[in-house]
């Protein structure tokens, strides 16, 4: 299966693709995904796309730093709930230690190593898509994000000893050196960042001893295991293609890198079919659309994937024994029956 990363890895790629003068909803639909898909940091989507997109709107901008760019329009929260537990943790060899660890939480492209001796510390990043693929963006924007991750633990002086990208040098590497310093290199071994190990010592500014048990038992009891299977897989991806109108077993097959059949032969080991979980997780999403005032039925349709309202209208009296307007009047609290 190709890795799947969380939408939070494109977190502010819209803004900044609309500060460049580019269309970002055009750019992503080049790689079957959607601007609507951003919009929850939780969702995953193929990992393919979101490295394909970079590229595309780098070459689009006429921007070789396009990645590190959207690095710097980044927040610490990007990494989603082990976000709060990294920040209390006492030191920074322990903060990048929990983030390694459970990297498949929030990237399942990403792998990153750590390696000491003679003093040094470095951190390698690399990005294991399944497939040849240019990732000069996509790995940009990676290592300018652990980058800021550091500059945050450690003191405001602080700086690596080198920055290094096994790709070429950039026709302007201004940006890269306004990020980097003068330290950054190009053409070098693998991708990532040196510096003095006695940086991993550093204490933790931002931690609060108190707060740290109580933010480790919150993480422990919503981290999920690598094992994660295809049907998890498959319901996320559902629900990020189905604004898309896309939404099909061929497109989610394309997007975790096997055949139609595969899919089918993992979720039947599971008890499951795709037309189950895309029931399932229209039932759901319904739930929340209808009962908000704040979206009409007619958008809610389209979020939901339906090609009109009225197939969305029978679906929903199908599923739920009332028309959607009466839900939303209160009507699922009361006994199904005739509007």
């Amino acid at each position: 299966m190709r890795p799947l990363v969380r939408t939070a890895a494109l977190s502010g790629y819209v803004e900044l693709c609309r500060s460049l003068g580019l269309d970002p909803q055009a750019l992503m639909k080049r790689v079957g995904l959607d601007t609507a898909a951003l919009a929850v940091q939780d969702r995953w989507i193929s990992g393919a796309a979101a490295v394909q997109v970079l590229e595309l709107s780098a070459e689009a901008a006429g921007h070789e730093d396009f990645g590190v760019l959207l690095a710097g329009l980044r927040r610490f929260s990007n990494l989603g709930p082990i976000s709060l537990v990294v920040r209390e943790e006492p030191d920074v060899r322990s903060a990048l230690g929990l983030l390694m660890r459970h990297e498949h939480m929030y990237n399942e492209v990403l792998h990153t190593r750590l390696s000491e001796g003679n003093g040094l510390a470095t951190l390698k990043v690399e990005l294991q898509l399944g497939e040849a693929m240019e990732a000069r963006q996509a790995t940009e924007l990676a290592v300018a994000a652990y980058h800021r991750v550091l500059c945050e633990f450690l003191p405001a002086r602080w700086r690596p000893l080198s920055v290094w990208f096994r790709h070429p040098a950039p026709t302007d590497a201004a940006t890269h050196r306004r990020v980097f310093g003068p330290i950054v290199e190009f053409g070098r071994e693998f991708d990532g960042i040196v510096f003095y190990a006695d940086g991993l010592e550093a204490p933790n500014a931002m931690a609060d001893p108190l707060l740290r048990e109580y933010a480790r038992q919150y993480f422990e009891a919503i981290a999920v295991p690598r094992d994660t299977t295809v049907a998890d897989r498959v319901r996320e991806l559902i629900e990020v293609l189905l604004p898309t109108g896309r939404c099909s077993i061929e497109q989610i097959a394309r997007s975790l890198g096997v055949d139609r059949r595969t899919v089918h032969r993992h979720l039947a080991s599971s008890g499951e079919t795709f037309s189950s979980l895309l029931n399932a997780t229209r039932r759901h999403l319904a739930e929340q659309f209808v009962a908000s005032p704040r979206r009409s039925l007619t958008e809610i349709s389209d979020l939901l994937g339906f090609s009109s309202l009225s197939a969305f209208s029978r679906w929903f009296r199908e599923q739920f024994g009332c028309s959607p307007r009466t839900w939303r009047r209160g009507g699922s609290r009361r006994p199904a029956g005739r509007d």
